[in-house]
């Protein structure tokens, strides 16, 4: 590769390390020496890449650097159609419309032959079946997770028995007809899965709850993902 690849593919291995990272580990995954990879970075830093560490304690990558617009592998290309076309495809009307302003946006800033790569990527999703109807708007459901605010809702149960709970949304999950909204259930103390096809009314609250990351990470160690059969 040439040295502007070999510098653009660090910059993404280092965006890729929230924590600092071997010399070594990096060179190894560049396939590089460490005499060349120490070379590379002095070069980043002189660009003024805000990359922190030295030889034998490792390096990161400051948050808030922002790249300029990359030249994207085709791999790379398929990659974000094809999830940008599934997204699309299967998510609420909000997160269909981003996918394609996000595809707009990436567009923009490639070359003119990348461009037409894009436009014309081929990886193809199957149009899903039709979504089970859904009384109230999913994106309302996406804002409490962003936020970390509670939602008071009006379920209904498999058995059609009507309830009304006060859960902490943390995660929703994306199946070919249902939706699902992981959450922690105040009147269960316990972790629940909700249908969005089944819930009749939700409420927005001004109550935040506490640490979704931590919620996430007690929720993979008794589930690990959504049951099945929902």
């Amino acid at each position: 590769m040439s040295r502007a690849e070999r510098l653009l593919q660090l910059m993404q291995q280092l965006r890729l390390h929230r924590f600092p990272v071997s010399g070594q580990a990096l060179a190894t995954t560049l396939g590089i020496s460490l005499r060349t990879l120490y070379r590379d970075i002095a070069s980043l830093q002189a660009q003024g890449a805000d990359i922190r560490g030295e030889a034998g304690l490792g390096y990161v990558l400051k948050p808030g650097y922002q790249l300029p617009p990359l030249m994207l592998a085709e791999e790379e290309i398929e990659a974000l159609m094809l999830g940008t076309r599934w997204v699309a495809r299967h998510g609420d009307n909000d997160l269909a419309e981003a996918a394609r302003h996000l595809t707009a946006k990436i567009e923009a800033v490639l070359p003119q032959k990348l461009q037409d790569y894009l436009a014309g990527a081929p990886l193809l999703v199957a149009a899903p079946r039709a979504p089970l109807p859904c009384q109230v708007d999913v994106a309302q459901i996406r804002e409490a997770i962003r936020r970390e605010r509670k939602l008071r809702i009006r379920y209904q149960d498999q058995q059609g028995q009507e309830s009304q709970r006060l859960i902490w949304p943390i995660a929703i999950g994306f199946f070919e007809q249902v939706r699902i909204v992981a959450a922690w259930c105040e009147s269960r103390q316990a972790f629940r899965h909700f249908r969005t096809d089944r819930l009749l009314a939700i409420e927005l609250l001004a109550e935040p709850y506490p640490g979704r990351r931590q919620l996430m990470h007690q929720w993979r160690q008794v589930h690990g993902q959504p049951p099945q059969g929902y």
